[in-house]
């Protein structure tokens, strides 16, 4: 009996999703125009991987970067659509984003539509982006600042020296530098040397997209980078910008780029992403459509619940619950994490590796997927990331701050008494003991034992293997994958391909799409929204 309600519980799930299917196709058609369309994207931070719902979201523009992924999907296969129209407004998405948003904008092109952006001020990242495009304009006012690559880190022994703070740490891998920020006025040999590697990586990605995208020999775009910037006209006389047109000037360029001529009918993409490019068909009545969970993994791994970061409670039920459910064929986990503890990331590993046993499991790296990301990561079937993406770490790193110093400075006392010869290990009032250093030492390098095992298995390596290419060091995607730790190159949408392959799911088969964690995940907001409805007493 219970079975047959919930069979018709389903039924009448799937019919009312059909019927709500028909209302927004009907308004689709009094919110887009006849005819043929030019999308309008505009590129604005954030640029985020989890947003909530459009009602309640600070700018109706706003998109998740999925989202803008699968409005370019659509746009590349849709014969109503004429181009596709991009406006630059400072993105600062992350190398890793623009990567996956070019290879998107590349896709459209390769349909034979054309893509045009505008900007104002162009960064390199942004014309990273741009060189893709079919034409690129700026404002007469406007400029490039195509200026290279720079990383930068701020060191705060000296200031914590003055305070009379003095942090002590312990790390097992001689490349793990998470801690030198503290411990350290200048960056040490081994940090510099894998920040050198990852900014050849990168400015090499830079150099070759920009060359492709422009169609300028390689050693003249570094030649043009040693020379930025550039005013809107120079930068047209060199070749990275196509002309100089303003706001009013850009519909009567897209008509020039159409096939036919004519008006041309811009189409906000919230909209056309609304009525069309997120829309999955019809849903049968009597069996679903196989589901994807898409699982957005952002900030530093924690343990316990709570809305910020990573907390391995909340994404250990999540996983947990996604597993069970046989209507999910496959899960995506999406990782922009640089880490954090271990016992957490332990226990997001072992839920995905649960998973993982019942369908298939693929990880995106966003723009970091190191330490404890790249942890979890391993549990996975396949792991994909960008040319752009930091991931790596493989290492353990710990300590403590010695406040004596500061207590002694701000006049305040502290005693204690103890029983056991390590009792005071965690004391902020002492450093610690050679007797203390060797036992966290010896605690820290187990963990990372555990670490080159987890990476062993998950990517069917030897642990000295794993070795060589740990200790610590950060890595690009593009590295990365030479050395066996990522599959192939590639952002959410390759992501979901693999899953969908992995799960028997034909290419052209419809599905749903689920974005997890569902909203809200704000603190309180259920309470508020409960209060704000009248009890039925």
């Amino acid at each position: 009996m219970a079975s047959l309600t919930a069979r018709a519980a389903a039924v009448a799930g799937r019919i009312a999703a059909n019927a709500a299917r028909v209302v927004r196709r009907g308004v689709g058609r009094f919110a887009l125009p006849r005819g043929r369309i030019w999308i309008r994207i505009r590129l604005a931070p954030p640029l985020e991987d989890l947003l909530p719902p459009a009602l309640f979201r600070a700018r109706d523009h706003s998109l998740s970067l999925l989202e803008l992924l699968r409005v370019l999907e659509h746009a590349a296969g849709d014969p109503r659509v004429e181009g596709v129209l991009i406006r630059l407004d400072g993105m600062r998405g992350g190398l890793a984003r623009v990567l996956t948003l070019r290879r998107a904008i590349e896709q459209v092109r390769a349909a034979g539509k054309p893509v045009a952006i505008y900007g104002e001020t162009l960064s390199s990242e942004d014309m990273l982006l741009a060189s893709a495009a079919s034409r690129l304009w700026l404002p007469e006012s406007g400029s490039v600042f195509l200026l290279g690559l720079r990383f930068e880190s701020y060191f705060v022994k000296d200031l914590l020296g003055s305070l009379g703070v003095e942090p002590d740490v312990v790390r097992v891998g001689g490349f793990k530098s998470a801690a030198e920020i503290f411990t350290r006025a200048a960056m040490s040999p081994e940090y510099r040397e894998q920040l050198e590697a990852l900014i050849d990586d990168f400015f090499a990605t830079l150099v070759e997209c920009i060359a492709e995208g422009r169609g300028i020999d390689p050693d003249r775009v570094r030649a043009l980078i040693d020379g930025g910037p550039y005013a809107a006209r120079a930068a047209v006389e060199a070749g990275l910008v196509d002309a100089c047109l303003y706001p009013d000037q850009i519909e009567e360029a897209l008509a020039e780029l159409t096939s036919e001529g004519g008006e041309v009918q811009l189409v906000d993409a919230p909209t056309y992403s609304t009525f069309r490019a997120s829309d999955p068909g019809s849903r049968p009545l009597l069996t679903d459509l196989p589901r994807i969970a898409y699982v957005v993994a952002e900030g530093a791994i924690h343990r316990g619940a709570g809305v910020r970061g990573v907390a391995s409670e909340v994404y250990r039920t999540l996983l947990e619950r996604l597993g069970e459910d046989e209507r999910v064929r496959g899960v995506v986990l999406r990782i922009d994490s640089p880490g954090g503890d271990g016992v957490a990331s332990d226990l997001i590993w072992r839920a995905v590796s649960q998973v993982r046993r019942r369908k298939p499991v693929v990880v995106s790296m966003g723009e970091v997927a190191a330490s404890g990301g790249y942890y979890v990561a391993v549990a996975a079937d396949a792991i994909l990331a960008e040319p752009g993406t930091v991931t790596g770490s493989i290492g353990v790193v710990g300590g403590k701050v010695n406040l004596a110093g500061l207590y002694q400075r701000l006049g305040v006392g502290k005693d204690a008494v103890e029983r056991g010869a390590r009792a005071g290990l965690l004391s902020e009032m002492r450093p610690f003991t050679a007797d203390e250093r060797s036992a966290l030492r010896d605690e820290m390098e187990a963990i990372y034992e555990l670490f080159l095992e987890r990476v062993a298995e998950g990517r069917s390596m030897t642990r000295d293997q794993v070795n060589r290419v740990a200790q610590g060091r950060i890595w690009s995607g593009g590295r990365a994958r030479s050395l066996g730790l990522v599959d192939a190159l590639g952002g959410p949408l390759e992501a979901l391909a693999e899953v969908r392959r992995r799960a028997g799911i034909a290419p052209g088969e419809s599905v749903l799409l689920d974005v997890h964690p569902r909203f809200p995940r704000f603190p309180g907001l259920l309470a508020l929204l409960r209060s704000l409805v009248p009890r039925i007493r």
